[in-house]
């Protein structure tokens, strides 16, 4: 059966972006959502509900969050753009698409790892990879 999304109760773009700016920076220095959850006093379960966007994080414990991950609150909104510029639906679909793509296991490691691809010709030949293989008779296949 396809699962229904009702508008009201998906989560805010913002929240969002914020748990991905959470789990992205928790990855980063190789940090456990268990060992997150007992810096800040929480269970490892309420972490990843901020990660998913399943919870919203409050002020205090978005204080913490930064605190215990050593950033800025700013850095959780990173990349969020002008608030005063209504994004069209196209880019909201967009960033939504990221957004899930970075919360898979293979699409964090996947931006880790290409991330970490220094030569310019070598990002692109791996991205033209990508594209093809997308695109190719087996795309929609699955192991």
């Amino acid at each position: 059966m396809a699962k229904t999304i009702d508008p009201d109760r998906a989560p805010n773009p913002v929240d969002r972006h914020v748990g991905l700016r959470i789990r992205l920076r928790r990855k980063a220095l190789g940090i456990s959502q268990e060992k997150l959850a007992d810096s800040i006093g929480l269970t490892f379960q309420q972490v990843q509900k901020y990660e998913r966007a399943a919870n919203r994080v409050s002020a205090s414990k978005l204080w913490e969050m930064a605190r215990a991950l050593n950033t800025t609150i700013a850095y959780f909104f990173e990349g969020l753009g002008d608030p005063s510029v209504v994004e069209t639906d196209e880019v909201r679909d967009a960033r939504a698409s990221v957004h899930d793509f970075l919360l898979t296991p293979e699409g964090a490691e996947l931006a880790a790892s290409f991330s970490r691809i220094t030569r310019t010709r070598v990002r692109r030949r791996v991205l033209d990879l990508v594209r093809a293989m997308g695109e190719g008779p087996d795309a929609a296949e699955d192991d």
